[in-house]
């Protein structure tokens, strides 16, 4: 699966702002099951983790400027959390702050799947066991030249 951007990121991106401040301060979002047919749709299948700054719950970022049309995760910064299910991780949301989920033509979003190899976000195990910790250690967007 590529990448989806939800028309509320498209929207954002050209009239208000940068991808690194619309996503500033959001969270990375694993489930289990199918995923929604677009980045619009209410989110579906079973939330493993949500990956946030150190775990706190608060926002993470992305690095300071893009190179060569790539915006990574700032380096500095720890993105994990705790599973709060047991599952094989699929997909993932990326979400701005207060995003809720629901169907939704205005929220920015990115979905993309998971594997452990080949796809949108590759974990070293796709089989996420509740209460064990999850880290994000690479993690990029890329904005294609042609």
């Amino acid at each position: 699966m590529a990448l989806k951007l939800s028309t509320g990121l498209r929207g954002k991106l050209m009239d208000a702002g940068s991808l690194k401040s619309i996503f500033a301060g959001g969270l990375i979002k694993i489930y289990a099951g199918a995923a929604p047919a677009d980045a619009d749709a209410a989110a579906t299948g079973t939330l493993l983790c949500t990956i946030s700054l150190a775990g706190a719950g608060t926002g993470i970022n992305f690095d300071t400027a893009a190179v060569a049309g790539i915006l990574s995760k700032a380096p500095a910064e720890t993105w994990s959390g705790t599973n709060v299910a047991t599952g094989t991780a699929s997909h993932f949301r990326h979400v701005a702050a207060g995003d809720t989920g629901a169907l939704s033509t205005t929220q920015a979003r990115i979905q993309g799947s998971i594997a452990t190899v080949g796809a949108d976000m590759n974990l070293s195990s796709v089989s996420l066991v509740n209460g064990a910790g999850q880290t994000v250690d690479y993690y990029s967007v890329t904005v294609p030249a042609a």
